[in-house]
């Protein structure tokens, strides 16, 4: 989907009051650093995703923390109750299956899709604790970033059923 029809989906799924904003980039970028020259004049914080599975509960995560933290799968497992070594990546199918995107497309905002709310999402308390103007993301695509209040992120996540676990990455 691209970033607008993204956008018109959510408005129309949360009313007129959700506020987003686009940032588009020239051409795919795949990693973080590819990502933020594009981003140097936006104000707030930038995220980074992460689908996770479970190996032997097979439940699946997806990790939204700010770009310049670290994110230790083996103490976050812990964390979550999995168990330490038990966090892995999931793979692209999952992903196409659950959130409809494929590999270096992960997004909070592709939890909208998870209607059988089987992707749990955590979330980095900064991002909605650490006074930021806006949060980006992908909109579905990695050819451009979208930009939402933290207030709006997390009524965004509770309205498509998808209570946030909050965790501290540093």
């Amino acid at each position: 989907q691209s970033g607008q029809k993204l956008n018109k989906t959510i408005k129309s799924r949360l009313g007129s009051s959700f506020h987003c904003s686009n940032n588009h980039h020239s051409g795919l970028v795949f990693t973080v650093e590819e990502m933020m020259p594009h981003l140097q004049e936006v104000t707030g914080a930038v995220t980074k995703n992460l689908f996770l599975k479970d190996k032997k509960k097979k439940s699946l995560f997806l990790v939204s923390a700010r770009h310049d933290r670290q994110v230790n799968l083996n103490d976050l497992a812990k964390k979550l109750g999995v168990g330490s070594g038990n966090l892995r990546f999931a793979d692209e199918a999952a992903m196409l299956e659950k959130l409809k995107v494929g590999s270096g497309c992960a997004t909070a905002l592709a939890l909208l899709f998870d209607t059988e709310r089987s992707v749990q999402s955590v979330l980095d308390r900064d991002l909605l604790e650490g006074d930021h103007e806006r949060v980006y993301f992908h909109p579905m695509t990695n050819a451009a970033t979208m930009g939402l209040r933290p207030d709006d992120l997390l009524r965004f996540l509770r309205e498509t059923g998808h209570e946030p676990i909050l965790q501290d990455f540093l």
